[in-house]
């Protein structure tokens, strides 16, 4: 006598339930794409981060118009031999504006090379005029506050949230399948253990045996 097969267990029936496959590719989905727009947008802003195309020398006087928290910055074309240390610059115009600490940062062209020198911080907006001077011929521009090392970091951020979204789908993925794994072989053991009854509404009425007798 064969033995009888497993019964069946309708997928529909499994604990977790197929949803969090999808789940799992839509987190995938959306922090790759974030990923992919923090991508895009800040190599976009970095290459475009110096106005080189408006560069101006020593004692020369340049008018912006700024508001607060604008994080504009003034950068300094490095000479053959680097940067000028000489070189300071100073800030006139509305709510007394200061001239602070970039950090580092380098800003890259085809042939041209762009440190920050200073970031302009102004607590009111209005226009402010700029002058720099050095003990050299410098050229200097306005520009953001982030050049190539900020997008480095964003790249990473980016790189990090696109890993981040492929690992949690990987384990979302993987949790389910074993999950709804032991719930299938689960209920095969209650089904051998405790087969279905006979369903009644099947089984013949004693009118049905009366009439066949």
């Amino acid at each position: 006598m064969k033995p009888s097969p497993p019964p069946r267990i309708p997928a529909n029936e499994l604990r977790p339930s197929r949803r969090w496959y999808v789940a799992a590719g839509a987190i995938a989905v959306v922090l790759i794409l974030m990923a992919a727009v923090i991508g895009v947008l800040r190599f976009n802003s970095a290459t475009q981060a110096v106005d080189t195309g408006h560069p101006f020398a020593n004692g020369r006087t340049v008018t912006l118009r700024l508001d607060p928290g604008s994080e504009k910055s003034i950068w300094i074309r490095d000479e053959e031999f680097g940067p000028i240390a000489s070189a300071k610059c100073s800030v006139t115009g509305p709510g007394d504006p200061r001239l602070t600490g970039p950090g580092v940062d380098v800003f890259l062209t085809r042939h041209e090379t762009w440190n920050p020198l200073y970031t302009i911080d102004v607590s009111r907006a209005g226009d402010f005029e700029v002058t720099c001077s050095s003990h050299a011929e410098s050229k200097y521009a306005i520009g953001d506050a982030g050049g190539f090392f900020a997008l480095a970091g964003w790249l990473a951020l980016a790189v990090a949230l696109a890993v981040l979204g492929i690992v949690l789908c990987a384990a979302i993925v993987l949790v389910t399948a074993v999950r709804r794994t032991r719930h299938r072989k689960r209920k095969r053991l209650l089904a051998e253990r405790h087969p279905a009854h006979v369903d009644p509404q099947r089984m013949p009425s004693a009118e049905n045996d009366s009439r066949l007798a």
